[in-house]
């Protein structure tokens, strides 16, 4: 394993620990998703606040694998303090490494998912790009039941 690989599943192991942004769902949120992985029983609900078209707070609960976990914490990382532009740009980025299926794609999708680059490698097995895409996919509805579509690519 070379020491990219091992710094890689050291972030996984890290947020699947930390979990950043896990916590009860307030009751005045806005939207929730709630998202399953039927092949192994992961699961999410993601709770959205918005204003004027922004997403001002997010929270998440969910159960899973650590690449599920991980990566819900490493999404809530990056979208942080993020505009929707700047967050619709990271989901597609993710989504298009995630469906790379492990065949690399440029270096500045990399350096622009930062942590979220750690798993790349999970793209290489088809049965893990759903547990990493999780959490993106429960952003990405809960943000449109609050009146926020992502851009398209």
């Amino acid at each position: 394993m070379s020491e990219l690989e091992m710094l890689y599943q050291q972030v996984i192991l890290d947020h699947s620990r930390q979990r950043i942004g896990e916590g009860t769902i307030p009751e005045d949120i806005d939207a929730t998703s709630f998202q399953v992985n039927p092949t192994c029983g992961d699961e999410v609900t993601l709770g959205v606040k918005v204003n004027d078209g922004e997403l001002v707070d997010f929270m998440w609960e969910g159960d899973g694998c650590s690449i599920s976990q991980a990566s819900l914490s490493v999404m809530s990382e990056m979208i942080e303090d993020k505009s929707i532009e700047e967050i619709s740009r990271l989901y597609h980025d993710f989504e298009t490494m995630m469906h790379s299926r492990g065949q690399g794609v440029p270096d500045e999708i990399l350096d622009r998912l930062e942590d979220g680059a750690a798993f790349e490698g999970t793209a290489k097995f088809p049965n893990r790009i759903k547990c990493s895409l999780l959490g993106w996919y429960a952003l990405r509805d809960a943000l449109a039941k609050a009146g926020i579509a992502l851009e398209e690519k």
